[in-house]
């Protein structure tokens, strides 16, 4: 799986977000983003752009995690609890593996573990490989 963690080292706006993938299985990945001053809204809790940006990228490691490039094409999440400070962990599961879409649940949880946020996607399967891919400018 180190080639999945190499291929997402290089989205820049993941790295800026301050996230960190800390497991990546077959269908499954593990992020995690520390919450930084430029995550809060106008209240001090933590953007809902911010906790979307967690989720899609978790998805997206792991609808990649299989070196095939697959894509979002539908993303929902449900925010449950407001969070304004501590370190976010998501993980993404595969709810159905299809030879064209993916579908995946991905649960964001507060420093307690309690979940504070649920989304659901899909993806798209492209037929190219995530090797070889240079996501650098």
């Amino acid at each position: 799986m180190e080639h999945v963690k190499t291929y997402f080292e290089q989205d820049k706006f993941a790295k800026h977000a301050g996230i960190k993938i800390l497991a990546v299985g077959d269908g499954y990945a593990k992020t995690e983003m520390p919450v930084q001053q430029f995550h809060k809204n106008a209240t001090g809790s933590i953007h809902g752009g911010a906790l979307f940006t967690l989720a899609d990228f978790t998805q997206a490691v792991a609808a990649n995690s299989r070196g095939q490039v697959s894509v979002a094409v539908n993303v929902s999440i449900t925010y449950l609890k407001a969070v304004s400070d501590g370190t976010l962990t998501a993980e993404a599961h595969e709810v159905s593996d299809g030879k064209k879409l993916a579908s995946y649940r991905i649960d964001i949880k507060d420093t307690a573990g309690d979940i504070i946020s649920v989304a659901q996607g899909m993806v798209y399967r492209k037929h190219l490989s995530i090797q070889g891919f240079d996501l650098r400018e």
